[in-house]
């Protein structure tokens, strides 16, 4: 992949050390998981595998819904620190000016996402439910993977009592997310960083909803 925001937080990631040490930040982190009041699971980790002669199985994708919540008992509040919940002192140690990036960049990429689980709180149930990542190894793309990991939460939304789902959009994965329902809100995802920061280059990302379903008042 060569979107920035993913190679900033995940270093080696285009080696088999990288990717190792990636896989085993993202269980730490999502190794545990809240409840709301009605039992849900606030996180749900999807796997898609599909058959392999030799190993059985492989994983082709995977996916990372979450309620959001600003209303205790609902589902899991946005992180305050991203320092923490991500851990980036382990990530880059003592590097102060990654430590800045990085949290620049994920404020302006979630930005948008924060205000709508936010404005969730008038309503009934409180909650949004989050795409947090959906991502399909590339041998495997275009099988209907990705589809079915979205189709998978949006549905998961409607059985929670009718929530409205939003994500972030690249411009691969806003084709798949249109097509299921998501509408963009706004224009592209402006990133907020300092000058020091200009000369990166950050992915096009824009901010997506499908909106609550629509209730009778009949």
């Amino acid at each position: 992949t060569a979107d920035g925001i993913w190679m900033a937080f995940n270093p080696g990631w285009d080696t088999p050390e990288g990717k190792m040490e990636g896989v085993s930040r993202m269980r730490r982190r999502w190794s545990t998981a809240t409840v709301d009041k009605a039992g849900n699971l606030n996180t749900v980790v999807l796997k898609a595998t599909v058959p392999d002669p030799d190993e059985g199985q492989v994983i082709a994708g995977m996916a990372l819904w979450y309620q959001g919540s600003t209303v205790p008992g609902h589902g899991d509040a946005p992180e305050a620190d991203l320092a923490k919940a991500m851990d980036l002192d382990a990530l880059y140690p003592g590097d102060a000016s990654a430590h800045k990036y990085l949290g620049q960049v994920n404020k302006s990429l979630t930005g948008q996402r924060v205000e709508a689980v936010k404005e969730a709180a008038s309503q009934s149930p409180p909650a949004v439910l989050v795409l947090d990542l959906c991502a399909v190894d590339p041998a495997f793309q275009r099988r209907g993977i990705a589809s079915k990991l979205v189709q998978w939460g949006l549905d998961e939304a409607t059985r929670r009592g009718g929530l409205e789902a939003v994500t972030e959009g690249s411009t691969t994965g806003r084709t798949v997310y249109s097509r299921l329902g998501f509408k963009q809100e706004g224009p592209e995802i402006e990133y907020h960083v300092d000058d020091e920061f200009k000369d990166r280059v950050l992915p096009s990302t824009v901010f997506m909803r499908t909106g609550r379903p629509r209730t009778s008042t009949a």
